[in-house]
């Protein structure tokens, strides 16, 4: 397959494309805004996907005009909610682990680039056994900006000595797979829950959208 070729360099967004999680952060979305009275909108979690914690609790706060509420305690909040999950419950999604294993056994280097925090993911990719596969983790809040922008699959890229042209993203969420293009990166978009409304649309801006990476296996 012609985006494969030639490649150095995988670089991985975590929830919704490796890991299952869409489920666990729309059901905390749900919870956390309707105990203050609101319904979650329609285009809420792809908003706030490519964000980071805190920059989405700024937004949050704004949105929902939380006057009462900082930045802190929403993210505390969340983290505590989630916590439970990520060390205890969320898995790969299929055929994850054969895909990053046949990468492996190619001598490819990867990396995670991803919104999430590490004390959330990092026990998640430990119980699931992948952590070793990746040659570094980088995640939003240790560059500039959010995955709206290519900062971080830049910082990914450079981290695992792969050239732009040399690397393939893989994402599931609109915005980080524009943000990831500006950057002149090649993308597979993942497919996941939270973005079934957009399929379309990511499947024109993405260089390969697939259903499962059992699609993907026999090429790479």
């Amino acid at each position: 397959m012609e985006i494969f070729r030639d490649t150095k360099g995988f670089i991985f967004d975590l929830d919704g494309t490796l890991i299952d999680s869409t489920n666990v952060w729309a059901d905390i979305d749900e919870k956390f805004l309707g105990d203050r009275g609101f319904e979650v909108p329609e285009d809420y979690m792809q908003i706030i996907s490519p964000m980071g914690a805190y920059r989405t609790a700024v937004y949050t706060i704004e949105r929902f005009n939380l006057k009462n509420e900082t930045p802190e305690d929403l993210v505390n909040e969340w983290f505590e909610m989630a916590k439970v999950e990520y060390h205890n419950h969320i898995k790969c999604k299929p055929f994850v682990k054969d895909f990053l294993q046949k990468a492996h056994n190619r001598g490819i280097k990867m990396a995670v680039a991803t919104s999430s925090d590490r004390e959330l993911f990092i026990p998640t990719l430990e119980r699931e056994n992948i952590i070793d596969y990746f040659d570094d983790i980088v995640t939003v809040g240790e560059v500039e900006r959010g995955k709206e922008f290519p900062d971080v699959y830049l910082e990914a890229a450079k981290r695992i000595n792969a050239d732009v042209e040399e690397s393939v993203v893989f994402e599931d969420i609109l915005t980080a797979i524009k943000g990831a293009k500006t950057g002149g990166f090649k993308v597979v978009a993942v497919s996941d829950p939270k973005s079934e409304n957009i399929q379309e649309q990511i499947k024109k801006t993405a260089d390969l959208y697939i259903n499962s990476y059992r699609e993907i296996l026999l090429v790479l």
